[in-house]
């Protein structure tokens, strides 16, 4: 935080941060001190604050234990309706209340209107710490230290701008690891420096700080993090052999899961962190989700049991009732949407010791097979808890000891792991040579390295963050790149120590690694060291549905605004942008609303870029209601004819593209794994195996026979195919659910008569023309809502659910609270989270489980395409087929 920023102590002394780490210089012991930190323990001055119990609601007093010095640069200013203000570093944390609960957020997360957590006015009186409460009849009331959550305040962000400090202050707090802060509560994070703990990276003091996993890259002098961050680290297994763990920490936030998407991409297991007391949240199907799509095996980690003892105050058998109905929902969802040879043997198991639990705030953990090895009981750890001795069950079973020996025991090796991800996730040929060194993790075979997450180093330049699969990697090598098509030299290796990387001599297979030198490179990218099939394309579980278009304040700025919108494009890959050098309008491709708000809020902030956006834009989809005629498109030439028909693909096929089951890709010849799926969802195998592309939901059928040329030609075919298919002839929205077939073709002998330029616009013009004559209708995007709240509002909730054309799904309700699922048009979204805050006195919340798109009503089919016409510039009364 900023020098300034003061601190509310127990005794009721406000001190600024600079005065309390002058203080700790003096009196304190120093703990450590590197360039860019200085660091003194500061548990002998006794000094107590004012502390949040997230998990009960309540103030506590805990010990300043630790003074923290680092180098500052850009900062945060937030300031809130009360007038409160602090600057604070980006990646700091603040607690906000929602969902009924108190959660973390980062400074460069937040967005107006926010409600931060405050502390009520604070007094001391005869040296015992009172919070003064103004009563509705004017009097003032006086009330004790450990105080309830009424008493907080819930205050919203107004403004947050720029700041900056050569210098920035932080402390460690005890267990809670909490503060205030110019009234606020800033907080820290637990679970994954409790791992980073274990492997002897980080102190045992500073476990729980936040620390190499949980900051932005831009905001820091050396080294780099990412939103996903890596750390490669030695752990001692329980065979006595170390093992070398490749982590990535990712965000939870659904609307953020682009870097889980692409994080599974590297990995080849998973531990999933799953709330004692709160039990499944909607997120964890959809983060189930991305990891089963990319064959990545699950464990579970049941956290906060705290919980279970000291505020549920649950019996040893009900605690283990808890954790089996939790095992149970969890092997459901393994169950349902786990591949078929994968639903039974990836069932998480107590005996088998895939499930561990624990406190990661207290870092302690569980296994079964811990428990026997250790002769440790439930009903020990209730006991630490009643005789308050949970810091000696820490010693007997840290958690980081018991979670890496379950990832060790349950997980696979890379070796292992390959041999049977490969042929899902590529679908190159496995006979070749790249093919047998892929499914061997050979780190003697050829170079095979993906591309996961792109960082902008100030430093560095780009650096390409990933997984090597086969091969080894050294600085100097030339490789080559398959989507750019060009060859380039690496300058560095890096292996990630969380905040820094480690430049390294060498990387071998089934490691993470970072690389600078990949000039212009994206994520998703196959490098490797000569030409080869490339990876099948990282496909995020939501598709962008909300666009807005993006303009720099500064005409002199839109330069460096283009600039920046390819770094964007580069550094979040799912945020799709458009760039229109003709028309000078720029487009960012969003999840949602939030989505795109922490975007442009990022580009303010981190960028240094002052930009101005447009109201949010929704994006629909294109599709037909029946079969076409066929159509005949000619190339302008008039030597080159192709017939065309559509119709629409059946409902079992689209589910299985966009659940993954059926990839996305260009099929060559001898994909059979694919021609099978196709077979298993009831098309006929002959057809199937005329299928050439599934692309943004469509398919392309190859139906001619005996046609001399059409190898010359089908990949002209295809680029057409998936011009129409993102520009679709109603209102050039994408198109969805279509299959395409070519019956016939009729082409010149001449390949210089049969180019692209001939090609592509009679492709393009037939299959726009069949659309046209096949029913063609608008399909908007809808959004599954998962809405929590007290069970005396449901009433205003249906209310305003009708009222946005909304649709209730389920309604589980009890005395207390109310938890729905409804869908909800995303043209009806925005600003509907504040609504629903209105609605329910500030205590409803939303979370997004899925998306779908489905069948605009009649009378807003017209409406709706004429008013993206009219936006796009287009002709109103007619739609293109050119």
């Amino acid at each position: 935080m900023h020098p300034s920023s003061r601190l509310l102590l127990e005794n009721g002394e406000v001190i600024s941060a600079k005065d309390l780490f002058s203080l700790a210089q003096s009196k304190g012991i120093k703990f450590e001190e590197k360039e860019d930190q200085i660091i003194y323990d500061i548990r002998n001055l006794n000094l107590e604050v004012p502390s949040l119990n997230k998990e009960t609601g309540k103030i506590e007093i805990k010990h300043l234990e630790l003074a923290w010095k680092l180098k500052g640069g850009k900062l945060i200013n937030l300031r809130l309706k009360n007038n409160n203000s602090i600057s604070t570093t980006p990646e700091h944390k603040y607690i906000i209340y929602k969902n009924n609960n108190f959660i973390k957020i980062k400074a460069c997360e937040l967005k107006l209107r926010d409600k931060i957590v405050c502390l009520s006015k604070w007094i001391n009186l005869k040296n015992n710490l009172f919070i003064e409460i103004q009563n509705s009849d004017g009097t003032i009331s006086l009330l004790k230290k450990e105080i309830s959550d009424k008493y907080l305040e819930f205050v919203e962000i107004i403004s947050i701008h720029e700041d900056n400090a050569d210098f920035v202050y932080d402390f460690t707090v005890k267990d809670n690891h909490n503060f205030v802060a110019e009234g606020m509560f800033i907080s820290n994070t637990t679970f994954s420096d409790n791992l980073l703990l274990g492997a002897g990276m980080i102190s045992e003091d500073l476990a729980g700080k936040q620390l190499s996993l949980d900051f932005h890259e831009d905001e820091k002098e050396r080294g780099i993090t990412i939103d996903a961050a890596n750390v490669s680290m030695v752990h001692d297994g329980p065979d006595g052999k170390l093992y070398l763990i490749n982590l990535i920490d990712t965000p939870g936030h659904v609307d953020f899961g682009g870097d889980v998407t692409r994080a599974m991409r590297a990995i080849d297991g998973s531990i999933l962190l799953v709330d004692a007391v709160e039990g499944i949240m909607p997120q964890t199907e959809t983060v189930l989700k991305q990891a089963l799509r990319e064959r990545v095996k699950p464990v579970l980690f049941i956290n906060k049991v705290d919980r279970l003892i000291k505020e549920v105050k649950l019996t040893p058998e009900k605690m283990q009732e808890t954790f089996l109905n939790i095992i149970a929902e969890v092997n459901k969802l393994i169950q349902r949407i786990a591949p078929d040879e994968f639903k039974k043997k990836w069932q998480v198991n107590v005996q088998e010791g895939s499930v561990a639990f624990g406190s990661a705030i207290h870092k302690w953990a569980l296994s079964f097979p811990y428990m026997q090895q250790y002769n440790l009981s439930f009903k020990d750890v209730i006991e630490a808890y009643e005789k308050d001795t949970y810091k000696e069950l820490a010693k007997k079973a840290p958690l980081h000891k018991v979670v890496l020996n379950m990832s060790i025991k349950n997980h696979p090796n890379p070796k292992e792991a390959q041999a049977y991800r490969i042929p899902k996730i590529w679908h190159g040929e496995l006979e070749s040579e790249e093919g047998k060194s892929l499914l061997n993790c050979d780190p003697n075979g050829p170079t095979v390295f993906i591309v996961t997450k792109i960082v902008i180093d100030k430093h560095a330049g780009e650096v390409a963050a990933g997984r090597l699969f086969s091969g080894t990697i050294v600085p100097g090598q030339e490789v080559y790149m398959n989507m750019a098509k060009r060859r380039i030299r690496l300058q560095q290796v890096s292996i990630y120590r969380g905040a820094q990387r480690t430049q390294i001599e060498k990387g071998v297979a089934g490691n993470i690694l970072g690389i600078v030198g990949l000039k212009d490179v994206f994520a998703g990218e196959t490098v490797s060291t000569n030409p080869m099939q490339p990876f099948e394309a990282i496909k995020h579980i939501f598709e962008p549905v909300i666009t807005k278009s993006i303009e720099a304040k500064k005409s002199s700025d839109l330069p460096k605004l283009i600039e920046v919108l390819k770094q964007v494009n580069k550094e979040v890959p799912e945020i799709q942008i458009e760039i229109n050098e003709e028309t000078g309008e720029n487009l960012i491709h969003g999840m949602g609303e939030l989505h795109l708000e922490v975007i442009e809020n990022r580009i303010k902030t981190e960028k240094g870029l002052d930009v101005v956006t447009s109201p949010p834009i929704v994006v629909y989809r294109e599709t037909i209601l029946k079969k076409s005629p066929e159509v005949e498109g000619k190339s302008p030439n008039k030597h080159n004819k192709f017939y065309v028909t559509v119709e629409p693909l059946p409902d079992n096929i689209s589910n299985a593209i966009k659940d993954g089951e059926i990839e996305e890709t260009r099929i060559k010849k001898k994909d059979q794994a694919i021609v099978d799926k196709f077979v298993k969802y009831g098309i006929d195998a002959k057809e199937a195996r005329k299928i050439k592309e599934i692309f943004k939901g469509n398919i392309l059928v190859d139906m001619t026979r005996g046609i001399v040329h059409i190898g010359e030609v089908i990949e002209m075919v295809m680029d057409g195919f998936e011009q129409v298919m993102k520009e679709g002839p109603l209102a050039r929205e994408p198109c969805t659910k279509l299959r395409i077939n070519l019956n016939d073709t009729k082409l010149h002998e001449d390949a210089i008569h049969r180019g692209p330029a001939q090609v592509l616009p009679a492709v393009r013009s037939a299959i726009k023309e069949a659309i046209m004559s096949a029913n063609p209708v608008i399909f908007e995007p809808l959004h599954i809502l998962q809405i929590e709240s007290p069970s005396q509002h449901l009433g205003d909730i249906t209310k305003l659910v009708q009222n946005k054309r909304g649709q209730m799904l389920e309604i589980e309700q009890d005395e207390t609270q109310t938890s729905m699922k409804i869908k909800l048009p995303v043209a009806e979204s925005f600003g509907f989270a504040s609504e629903l805050r209105s609605a329910t006195s500030g205590r409803g919340v939303q979370s997004m489980v899925d998306q779908v798109f489905e069948k605009l009503t009649n009378d807003l089919q017209n409406k709706v395409i004429r008013q993206i016409r009219e936006r796009k510039g287009l002709k109103l009364d007619e739609a293109s087929t050119g």
